[in-house]
């Protein structure tokens, strides 16, 4: 049973190994009959593993989600799976869990590891994956009955969770073990997951005295609802929104696959003309390459001031969920939230994180300015007589772009057909950890945009399902994220292979072209595909300590990581052609690529810093929130803020990272994986960009480890020594003085 916190909503973890040998894994079921040490172990009942065991002959046994799943590789039947059948299923899998935690909890025998620790470890797993369908699918591909299914099942599984880390009987047994821990014998692995549960219990309330239990349990079941409740307020405001064309004037300057895409989105809705909407592939574009200065003004004022103040007001949701979580730090003896979350993280204070943003801010707000000076005194050469707005910079900025490098991303677009830059992130992995990628039409995905993919290791051992799912529909939230559908883990002598899902919201093909992406698409994929890498590759025992089960500030580190190859003339000579001739792109034009990279990356640096200024404002405030968000958020990016404010607009109403999507208190998580995939990559490119000796060692300490060592000390154990910043000034050109 994974140990979630109490008051997560989702049983998912979105963000975002070695195996049998060849010969030995049964294709069928994704399970394979040897542990991650490749020594060979005996088979007890692999399906059971995944099944929980039979089911009695009545209703229940004709639902899908109980029933043993039946694709390749032991993938899930989402063909047949129907909203009807998450309650029921739910249900009937808590009902087995906690039949499960009672019989640990009730064991005459002594507290053991094995029976005690690893027991809970491996109880509900049918719950584990039956949540982990639902609330992926529920990010994914949702519908009103979905998300109305989300806020029943979620105060179910909150109760659960209190329910299991207030019991004062387990809590007994494994403190019993932890406080024996040092006499057990115990392997790293062992260790870890021990600590672990210990905290997990401590964390979650199991220490407090009854009438706080009480007290917590109130708060994560809030904390649970109102989470799912601002995620559900983003996605409706979100599709609230159209800005609809009809006036050709109003379209023309835009590039031909914009301007078709636009066109695509009106007919799907019925409609004549163009439509733009908040999403990122319609929008960005349209902000980009039109000079209309009102209709870019009503487009970021509506993406800027989602959830503020209006149908889908998620104001008082903000300051609720940051008065709760003050009150459930104080309650478990932390003076802010931020200390209770950082605890578990490598930078471990608040004061550490704070130091870091300032010392990121400190030497590049600087150059930053410089940036933003360049783009406006370059619109005033061009004719602009109007102070530059957050809605004209985008504009301005990529035509200085054109002009200093000539290089405009239509330019480019021909050379990363979608599918081609797919098989660039599959040629990658080859190069560096010898995977292959086999589209497998018999494995049932759960909308027809997603493609299913078999990922075997260089020996032709099977790995993974890697799932894709690229287009935005109205039933996916924005953005791009990678998740699972199962981890992977041994139990009995079984390996369970990995589900592994990608999902993204690229530009959608048309009648005319297919789908080409943009650069910064390109870079996306193969940041997603990095997570997905330290998914596929785990090589574990316990799926609580598999894969991206990691610090929430060392888990970007293999996705970021994956995006430097994304300017390597190398790399991209192998597979970017252009999608019409064949042509391989120009070298003048990878060139120019190379020379680009650093364009305005001290702007887009600080940029990054203060999403992070405000994440940790929210969550080190020693009292609740008096007066408005804006006017917090402001004051709390302020030293950060380049472009001119624009009364009304609000990030942290749409902030779904921080306020629902389980990076409180860890924004600066990306910014500090920063440091550290620069610093890895200074490896790569000191001893060749596919050297198999350094991607051997990425793997093997990095990937397969998931979380089971501090991450420090695999980092250390990759690199040599611990992450130096230097690295990544360096990479954005910017020197010290």
């Amino acid at each position: 049973m994974a140990f979630y916190p109490p008051y997560t909503a989702a049983l998912g973890s979105a963000v975002s190994g070695m195996n049998a040998p060849a010969g030995e894994q049964d294709g069928s079921t994704g399970i394979s009959s040897a542990s991650p040490t490749r020594s060979s172990t005996d088979i007890a009942s692999p399906d059971d593993s995944i099944s929980g065991g039979s089911l009695p002959c009545d209703s229940l046994s004709c639902n899908p989600l109980l029933q043993r799943w039946p694709g390749p590789h032991a993938t899930p039947a989402f063909d047949r799976i129907r909203n009807e059948h998450y309650l029921p299923a739910f249900r009937h899998a808590l009902r087995e869990v906690r039949a499960e935690v009672a019989a640990i909890a009730g064991n005459p025998g002594e507290p053991t590891f094995a029976n005690t620790v690893e027991a809970l470890e491996f109880s509900g797993r049918r719950l584990d994956d039956i949540g982990n369908i639902f609330f992926n699918l529920n990010e994914a591909c949702t519908d009103d009955e979905m998300q109305r299914i989300a806020l029943e099942v979620s105060p179910l599984l909150t109760a659960f969770g209190n329910d299991i880390s207030l019991d004062p009987v387990l809590f007994a047994r494994v403190r019993a073990v932890y406080d024996n821990r040092d006499s057990l014998e115990l392997t790293v692995e062992q260790t870890s997951l021990l600590e672990k549960t210990y905290k997990g219990f401590t964390r979650g309330g199991a220490a407090l005295e009854e009438a706080d239990k009480e007290t917590f349990r109130a708060l994560t079941a809030e904390l649970s609802q109102l989470s799912l409740q601002f995620t559900q307020n983003v996605l409706a405001a979100t599709n609230a929104f159209v800005l609809h064309l009809t006036d050709p004037g109003q379209v023309d300057e835009l590039p031909a696959s914009v301007r078709d895409g636009a066109a695509a989105e009106a007919r799907e809705r019925g409609l004549d003309g163009w439509v733009i909407t908040l999403q990122a592939p319609s929008m960005v574009p349209f902000m980009t390459y039109s000079s209309d200065r009102k209709l870019k003004e009503r487009l970021w004022r509506a993406y800027n001031s989602r959830c503020y103040g209006d149908a889908y007001d998620n104001t008082e949701i903000v300051t609720r969920i940051v008065a709760l979580r003050l009150r459930l730090a104080n309650l478990l003896g932390y003076p802010t939230y931020a200390d209770y979350v950082l605890e578990e993280r490598m930078a471990r204070t608040p004061q550490r994180v704070r130091e870091f943003l300032d010392e990121l801010l400190e030497r590049a707000i600087v150059p930053a300015r410089g940036d933003v000076r360049e783009v406006v005194d370059f619109a005033r050469s061009a004719g602009a007589a109007y102070e530059l707005m957050p809605w004209d910079y985008g504009y301005w900025q990529e035509r200085l772009k054109r002009a200093r490098y000539t290089l405009d991303e239509e330019q480019l677009k021909p050379y990363f057909r979608l599918e081609n830059v797919q098989h660039g992130a599959f040629l990658l992995a080859g190069k560096l950890y010898g995977l292959t990628f086999h589209e497998n039409p018999d494995i049932p995905v759960y909308h027809p945009d997603v493609r299913a993919f078999e990922v075997c290791d260089g020996d032709g051992t099977f790995l993974a399902v890697l799932y894709m799912d690229y287009f935005p529909r109205a039933s996916k939230r924005g953005g791009a994220w990678m998740t699972e559908f199962r981890p992977q883990y041994v139990e009995q002598g079984c390996e369970i292979r990995p589900l592994i899902s990608i999902v993204c919201n690229f530009t959608k093909p048309t009648d005319r072209q297919p789908s080409l992406l943009t650069f910064n698409e390109v870079t996306t994929l193969l940041h997603e595909f990095g997570h997905a890498l330290h998914g596929m590759l785990a090589c574990g025992r316990y799926p609580a300590l598999t894969g991206t089960n990691v610090y929430r500030d060392f888990v970007e580190l293999p996705s970021q990581l994956m995006e430097n190859w994304a300017t390597e003339k190398e790399f991209l000579d192998l597979w970017a052609v252009h999608y019409r001739t064949g042509e391989k792109i120009p070298a003048d034009l990878v060139q120019k690529i190379v020379d680009a990279k650093n364009f305005q990356a001290a702007y887009l640096h600080i940029r990054q810093v203060s999403f992070g200024l405000s994440d940790m404002a929210w969550h080190t405030v020693t009292a609740p929130v008096e007066g408005g968000v804006a006017e917090f958020e402001r004051r709390a990016i302020g030293k950060a803020q380049l472009l001119p404010y624009v009364a009304g607009q609000c990030m942290a109403t749409a902030f779904g990272h921080i306020f629902s999507g389980g990076y409180a208190a860890g924004y600066y998580g990306y910014k500090w994986a920063e440091v550290l995939d620069a610093d890895a990559f200074s490896l790569f490119r000191e001893r060749g960009i596919f050297n198999p000796d350094v991607a051997e060692a990425f793997r093997t300490n990095i990937l397969e480890k998931g979380g089971a060592e501090h991450p420090m000390t695999l980092y250390v154990r990759f690199r040599g020594h611990e992450p130096d910043s230097r690295a990544l000034f360096e990479r954005m050109g910017i020197r010290d003085k």
